[in-house]
Parts: C-alpha cells; structure tokens; sequence
C-alpha cells in the first residue's frame, strides 16, 4: 500500500511537474513573441519615420530646383531683353548709314555727271586751240611734235652720250681690275714657260754620206721607210740632216725614232728597216703613255681617275702642235689655269682641272677620225664614261657663250694659253690675210672714211666722216664692228675696235 501510494505520489508529482514546465514554457513563448512583435512594430515605425524624412528632403529639393529653374529663366529672359535693345539700336544705326550713303551715291553721281560736262567743255576748248595754235603755227600737230622731240633729242643727246659714256667706263674698269685681279693671280702662280714648238721634224746625220745609204740602192731603202711609216723622206742639201714630212705627227715621230735607230746600227736594209719601224712604234707607244701619266701627276689628278686607254689618248697631244703649240702642254697649261680661276670664283675645281686637260682630246685623233675636234673629243670622254659636265668642255670651248661657269673658265683659259705672247705662230700669208678682213669688216659699215689694222691685229682704228657719223653714232658703230668682228672673224686673243670721229675746221686771214 505504501508502495502504491509512493508511486502515484511519485506520478502525482511527475505530473505537477510536467504541467509547471508547460505553463513556465508557454509563458516563455508567449513573451518571446510580445517581444517580437513589439521589435517589429518598431522597426515599422522607423522606416516610416525615414520615408517621411525623405519625403520631406525631396520636396525640399524640388523646390530648390525649382527656384534655381525660375532665378536662370529670369536671368535668360533680361539677357535676351539686353540683346534685343541692342540688335534694335544696330538696325536704327544701319538704315541711318544706308541712308546717308544712299546720299552720298546721288551727289557723287551728279558731281560726276557735272565732271564729263566739263570735261566735255575742256575738250572742245582744247581742240579749238589746237585748231587756233595750227593755224597760227601753219602746222599740223603732228608735225610740231615731230620737230618738238628733234629739238629735245638734240639737246640732251650729247648729255646721254656723255653719260652712258661714263657708266660704262666705270663699270668697264670696274670689272676689268676684277677681272685683271683674277687672271694675274692664275698667271702668276701658273708662271708657265712660252709652249712654242717647230711643227718640222729633223734626223741629225754624223755625215753627208749617211744621206746615200739612207737612200739605198735605186732609192729602195727610202721606199720602205715611206711606205712603212707612212711619211715623205725629204733628202735635199743640208748639210747633215734629212727631213721627215706627214700630215701625222704620230708618223713623223715613228719615222725620226726609227731613222735615229739605223743610223746608230749602221745596217740600212729593209728587213732592218721593218724591225726598226716596229720597235720605233713600241716605243713611242710606252713614250705616249708615260706622257699622259706624267700630265695627270703634275696636275695632281689620280692615274685612276682616268681609263686607261684615255690616258694613252691623252698622251698622244704631246706629238700634236696647234699653230706651233704643243697641244698637250697647251691642256696642262689650261687645266692649271682654270683651276686656279675656278677656286677664285668659287667653281667646282675638279671639273675645271679635268675639263681643262681633256678639252682638246679630240687633236689626238682628228688626223684618223673624220669630224671637228670638238665633237670628237665629247664622243671619245661619253665613251670612257667622264661625267657630262667634263665632257661638255670639250665643246664649250668653241661655244660664244658656254652654258656653265666652268665652261666659260675653261674657255677663258684657253684663250689666255693661246693668245699670251709667245705661244703661237702663223704665217707669214695668214697674218696678212687676218689683217685685211679685220680692215675689210670696219669698212664696210657706212660713213666709214678708213680703217687700219694696227698691233699685230689686236686693234683696228676707225676713221670716220663727222658729217654723217656724230657722236653717239660713233659710239654705237664701234659696237656694231665689235659685234660683227666676234661673229664672222677668227683672231687670237681680243681685238679693239677704236672709232675716230674729228672734225677740222681752217680759215684764213688776210
């Protein structure tokens, strides 16, 4: 019983507990969700209050944007006001001044309607005074301006020719000591020695006996030497020596070098002769060429500058005379000449060197070659590949007027290496003939009276009658001669035309 009892207090209170539990859990429930609640309640409120704020904010916004919208549309509309004011007061002051130029353009046209009326007046004014003045005059208008600008012409001719005079002889001695300053500096450091030489090859013999054995038997050995130098064997009465006669100095020398080879061995024969010859053109052949080369080292120019064969060309001038010049000495001479000119005037000085040796290289053929040597020789440079600036000396050594200013110093040296005294000749019947075509183109001209050629040709002095030449016409006829003398006439050098003009008056008193 007890244990009965025991147990259902046991249970009793198991019960009481368990509903205890129950009612503190559900208590405990209950309150956690009043809590929850009451959290959400205020988190409710709280985003209400931050929605009002905000609404709040925004509209405090807006407004502002607002009035900032109508403070910038009032500021637009007073500026647009101030715009308007302004394109008003433009357009007034336009239509003022379209106004008043609209004035103006009347009266400048009515001023100039009045200026053709007088200008009307004037010329019919004019014309009857011209009438009057004519018939006054019993001249024609024509006619008193005819004699107006004779009288005029008279008068200040003498004072134009003085002056014209003058200008020109200042600029003439200008130039002259310019030039003079130039050509002596070239001259002075060339300093070269005259180039003259006999254009006639001699063979020296020991003895007048020579001359039969040069001959032969029947005349057979001085055959072949003829026929194989190509040359004419003169054997006359001077005393030991012979002459040797070509139109090729190249020959001439063959035949002197193979004559001086026999007469030194003393066996005159015609196989001798043959083999003489041959060796005689071997060793002219190595002469020629150490010829060129020793032209190229005395002008400093490198042996490799040139081909060859063209130094073996060049070497050839050395047996080719021009009027008694030695051609080849000419071309150093020239080279030198013009390259010392060419660095005065600043010129390219290789190109006045080169052209200057190689500008007579067409004489080394012009003997073989048909042609003139100018054109021969600008063929023979294109060959071997010389730049055209120095093949161009070649023919602009001939040209009145050379188109580069190398070419005019080439030409000028050239002139200055043939005309110095010394360094050529002529005959004796070429010089009378230069002199009389010189006296010959003076008189040509009218009112020409007489003309002699004086100093060797270098100046022809006019005579002239006063009566129909005067002044200034005298000064243009020594011009007209000068030209006419440059175009159809060949001279050395320069000449000067010098026109005389004199006019006698006498009278006698008794």
């Amino acid at each position: 019983m007890n244990t009965f009892l025991i147990i259902l207090g046991v249970l009793a209170a198991a019960g009481a507990g368990i509903g205890i539990g129950y009612w503190i859990r559900h208590s405990q429930a209950k309150t956690k969700v009043n809590t929850a609640e009451a959290q959400a309640e205020r988190t409710l409120q709280d985003a209400e209050n931050r929605k009002q704020k905000t609404l709040l904010e925004a509209k405090e916004k807006a407004l502002k944007i607002l009035d900032d919208a109508k403070q910038e549309e009032e500021s637009r509309r007073r500026e647009l006001r101030v715009i308007q004011q302004k394109l008003e007061k433009h357009d007034l002051d336009y239509q003022q001044r379209l106004k008043d130029f609209q004035q103006k353009q009347e009266k400048l046209i009515e001023k100039t309607a009045q200026i053709d009326q007088i200008k009307q007046e004037t010329e019919k004014l004019r014309a009857e005074q011209i009438t009057k003045l004519e018939s006054i005059a019993q001249l024609t208008r024509d006619e008193a301006k005819d004699i107006l600008m004779k009288t005029v012409e008279e008068m200040v001719q003498e004072e134009f020719t003085s002056r014209l005079r003058k200008l020109e002889r200042v600029q003439s001695d200008e130039l002259e000591k310019r030039a003079n300053n130039v050509l002596s500096m070239a001259i002075q450091r060339n300093a070269a020695s005259h180039a003259v030489e006999t254009t006639t090859s001699s063979v020296h013999l020991p003895s007048d006996e020579m001359k039969g054995r040069i001959i032969g038997k029947e005349g057979r050995n001085i055959k072949a030497i003829e026929q194989l130098t190509g040359t004419e064997i003169i054997v006359d009465d001077t005393p030991e020596a012979i002459t040797v006669s070509g139109f090729s100095p190249i020959r001439r020398q063959v035949a002197k070098i193979a004559l001086e080879k026999l007469i030194e061995d003393g066996r005159i024969q015609p196989a001798k002769i043959e083999e003489a010859v041959e060796n005689a053109k071997k060793e002219l052949a190595l002469d020629i060429k150490k010829a060129g080369e020793d032209a190229l080292y005395e002008l400093g120019i490198p042996l490799t500058a040139l081909d060859p064969k063209l130094i073996q060309i060049l070497g050839r001038l050395k047996y080719r005379t021009s009027y008694g010049q030695n051609v080849l000495r000419h071309s150093i001479e020239v080279a030198l000449l013009a390259g010392m000119i060419g660095q005065e005037l600043k010129a390219d000085v290789t190109v006045c060197k080169r052209g200057g040796l190689l500008h007579d290289i067409g004489k080394a053929v012009d003997h073989d070659v048909q042609g003139a040597h100018p054109e021969i020789g600008y063929n023979i440079l294109k060959k071997f590949g010389m730049p055209e600036e120095i093949c161009y000396q070649s023919l602009g050594h001939h040209e009145d007027k050379p188109a580069t200013l190398e070419g005019i110093i080439v030409k000028a040296a050239d002139a200055i290496s043939g005309a110095r005294p010394g360094a050529r000749k002529e005959s004796y019947e070429m010089y009378v003939q230069r002199l009389e075509e010189l006296e010959k183109t003076a008189t040509s001209f009218p009112g020409v009276e007489k003309a002699y050629a004086i100093q060797a040709g270098r100046e022809v002095r006019v005579f002239v009658e006063p009566k129909q030449i005067d002044d200034f016409a005298a000064f243009r006829l020594a011009k007209d001669i000068a030209m006419k003398v440059e175009a159809e006439l060949k001279y050395p050098g320069e000449v000067k035309i010098t026109v005389i003009r004199e006019t006698r008056v006498v009278e006698y008193a008794r």
